[in-house]
């Protein structure tokens, strides 16, 4: 539609949008699994059993808690962007995988899919030009 065509000069504030929402979202995820100790981190990190990894879930569940909390700080920002997007895709693909080895349905693994295929794009997109990285 041409009347929204001069939009597209807006791309890195677009992007800026969304990695400032997006990071602020998966900040309120990570923090309550952060905080949620060795018992959480355990239930968390077991998920790697999907991928045939059996060996320390503490540590994992610990990983996937602060990748959440602090990858979504470091997504706002910008800063070591491509790395933070793939570990949160890593950690979305861990998600869904479990999810759908539970048995829960389109509905119970669609969120870390849709999430872990935005952090993959992101990779091949990069920051823009609002971040700490900008080129």
């Amino acid at each position: 539609m041409a009347i929204l065509s001069n939009l597209s000069k807006y791309k890195d504030f677009g992007l800026l949008l969304m990695r400032a929402g997006i990071g602020v979202l998966f900040m309120f995820y990570g923090y309550p699994k952060l905080l949620g100790g060795p018992a959480m981190w355990t239930q968390i990190g077991g998920s790697m059993k999907n991928i045939g990894v059996d060996f320390y879930p503490v540590f994992w569940g610990l990983m996937a808690a602060i990748t959440e909390t602090f990858g979504g700080f470091l997504l706002i920002l910008g800063l070591a962007f491509r790395p933070v997007n793939l570990l949160l895709a890593f950690t979305m693909l861990i998600a869904a995988l479990y999810h759908y080895k539970a048995g829960d349905g389109f509905q119970g693994y669609s969120h870390a899919l849709e999430a872990g295929i935005v952090f993959l794009a992101l990779v091949f997109i990069g920051p823009g030009k609002y971040s700490v990285d900008k080129k």
